[in-house]
């Protein structure tokens, strides 16, 4: 069984904003395994279903960013599923708009909901897809930033690159981890 955790904060005020791309990404995944992720679990909303004939959990964190590992812990705890069947999708600020990145471990890089879920499993071994946002303008707040919309022109391409993490979860899951960073580290943007 595998758990595949999207990073977001919960409720209208920050739909769509570049902190929320995990959502995006589990909702298309939702969308192509037919379920809905409704189910309030684990201090989050889940769905269960099949992908790449594996049984997998979708989990969107409703705790906020920044305690997403209480979520993640707690679904890991219930079903338990060991970290390196745990994969999180979210934002990176040091990655191009539209730009993936996939690893099978790792640091938080300064990611504050990474960095949570690394204290409540006890471990960096779990992989992740990271999905670039862009740097922050010089001036701004990182938090402003990452709680801000993407431009028009942005939105097209982040599109793209939510059905290429969806696509690149299901690789994770039903290829490995190595076949998928083998298939989609290197490509510049979602777009190319």
């Amino acid at each position: 069984m595998y758990i595949i955790a999207g990073l977001g904060n919960p409720g209208g005020r920050y739909e769509h904003t570049r902190h929320n791309v995990g959502f995006e990404v589990i909702d298309i995944l939702a969308d192509r395994m037919g379920l809905c992720v409704d189910e309030k679990k684990h201090k989050g909303l889940c769905g269960r279903g099949m992908l790449e004939g594996q049984r997998v959990i979708l989990l969107k964190p409703q705790t906020f960013m920044n305690l997403s590992g209480e979520s993640v812990r707690a679904a890991a705890d219930f079903y338990k599923v060991e970290p390196e069947n745990i994969l999180v999708i979210y934002d990176d600020v040091s990655l191009e708009p539209g730009q993936l990145r996939i690893r099978g471990k790792g640091s938080a890089g300064g990611h504050n909901g990474i960095k949570n879920i690394i204290a409540h499993l006890g471990t960096q071994e779990f992989p992740r897809i990271k999905v670039g946002v862009g740097e922050k303008p010089g001036s701004m707040d990182l938090a402003d930033y990452v709680l801000s919309r993407f431009s028009k022109g942005e939105q097209e391409m982040m599109d793209q690159a939510f059905r290429e993490a969806a696509e690149a979860a299901a690789a994770v899951i039903g290829q490995g981890i190595d076949a998928a960073m083998n298939h989609f580290n290197g490509r510049k943007k979602a777009e190319e």
